[in-house]
């Protein structure tokens, strides 16, 4: 098992054309970072770099500190003691079991001693965050997308020892985005959200500026910031309306505005 963990430090290295980053970035727990930047911009690298516990032996010369020391570098290549456990836009099963044998062998895989009741708990977030429920007993494979990507968020909020959880592209998941990122916080992870939607943005303490491989700025969220996040949020709430209205087959008129 990973030892309690509350603080990831990047301290800066440079960025593909050899500018220094002159940075020192600390990732706490209970945070949630949105990681911004065009395709290709380095994003993956910066992810990289935490999972490796980088210690200025990458291709971007930075150092990860682990609640403020050097890390156990042993640790980098060990599969109980991961830093980052990663959720991927396309989730895809392949197993032939039930959701709830499959969670239950999870548990047993860390040693869970209540496993009755964890299942029941991941289920019941599950549902909670996709809005299409499944039981114990849906086949596994027979999940859409959203619910997949639902199942394995909680999943990771009550079973996965990696402290810091990467979402990646979660306003494209079919889920409730604001609800998935509470849970995982209220469980004591750093979030990282590699993201486009200016919600999700705004939702983050802070957003890290990736440009040319390298960390370009932190931006910290403002006041000013998190009230427009409300307007923005009326807009959203406005096109999950129609949304629905037209998956339900109703018609809207000229007059219809967000």
């Amino acid at each position: 098992m990973l030892d309690i963990i509350k603080k990831v430090t990047i301290i800066g290295g440079h960025d593909k054309e050899g500018n220094l980053e002159n940075i020192v970035l600390d990732l706490n727990v209970g945070e949630i970072i949105s990681i911004v930047g065009p395709t290709g911009s380095g994003k993956s690298r910066l992810l990289a770099d935490i999972e490796y516990m980088a210690q200025k032996d990458t291709p971007t010369g930075r150092k990860i500190l682990i609640n403020d020391g050097i890390p156990d570098i042993s640790n980098r290549f060990s599969a109980d003691k991961k830093l980052v456990a990663q959720l991927s836009q396309n989730m895809n099963f392949v197993m032939d079991v039930t959701v709830g044998e499959f969670i239950a062998m999870h548990c047993e895989c860390r040693n869970v001693s209540d496993i009755e009741k964890t299942v029941t708990n991941i289920i019941q977030k599950a549902n909670e965050l996709a809005g299409e429920d499944f039981s114990y007993d849906t086949p596994l494979t027979a999940l859409s997308g959203g619910q997949s990507r639902a199942l394995m968020i909680a999943d990771t909020a009550y079973l996965s020892t990696s402290p810091i959880v990467l979402i990646d592209e979660i306003e494209n998941a079919g889920i409730d985005r604001k609800k998935a990122l509470d849970v995982l916080v209220r469980k004591e992870k750093i979030v990282l959200m590699a993201t486009h939607d200016p919600i999700l943005i705004l939702l983050s303490d802070k957003r890290v500026v990736i440009k040319n491989g390298g960390i370009n700025k932190v931006v910290f969220t403002s006041d000013e910031e998190k009230l427009a996040l409300e307007n923005l949020k009326e807009i959203d709430n406005r096109l999950s309306s129609l949304r629905n209205l037209l998956r339900s087959g109703e018609n809207i008129d000229s007059s219809f505005t967000l």
